[in-house]
């Protein structure tokens, strides 16, 4: 592998991820894809990038190739990516909850959204004005106590434990 893959690779990586973080998961995978062919796949990067395309897949719908992908990185040359796709795996293909509509709350596709579009980004059109932090409330002074006014006289409370810890432990060996 040359440096300029490398290169590639790392850039395509990185913007798949965070195509995928901001929701855009279409643009993800094409980004993810392009990284894993400039990186050996049986690499632990390779598995990486093989593990973020499951979800990736998972994330658009493609359920069919997220699971043979991830069927396929459960003999990876990679003790951690085998581990993790077994994990996926497990939930991949676990049953399918029936639930009502009013439990579900749908989370639009967020890459339909394009960046530069202002009207996208507005928000209640209200002005927020940046407010200076509140100062922080003053610690409490630690009160002086006079130790003369201080009760120290013994109230026997030790001895009074004591005596009730060894009376139940005497009855648990008597019951037993």
């Amino acid at each position: 592998m040359n440096s300029e893959n490398l290169k590639l690779f790392e850039t395509e990586y990185i913007a798949g991820k965070q195509a995928f973080e901001r929701g855009q998961y279409s643009k993800s995978l094409h980004h993810l894809e392009t990284a894993l062919e400039n990186i050996n796949p049986n690499s632990r990067l390779g598995g990486e990038t093989q593990i973020w395309l499951v979800t990736a897949y998972q994330a658009i719908g493609k359920a069919q190739e997220a699971t043979a992908l991830c069927k396929k990185l459960t003999r990876h040359s990679y003790l951690q990516t085998r581990q993790q796709a077994k994990r996926i795996l497990a939930i991949l293909e676990a049953p399918v909850l029936k639930t009502q509509p009013e439990w579900v709350t749908k989370i639009p596709d967020l890459g339909a959204i394009s960046e530069s579009n202002a009207k996208d980004r507005r928000g209640s059109g209200l002005v927020s004005q940046v407010k200076s932090p509140s100062p922080k409330p003053k610690s409490p002074q630690l009160e002086v106590v006079d130790p003369s006014k201080v009760n120290t006289k013994d109230n026997q409370f030790v001895g009074v434990a004591l005596v009730l810890i060894i009376l139940t432990l005497s009855g648990l060996v008597l019951l037993s």
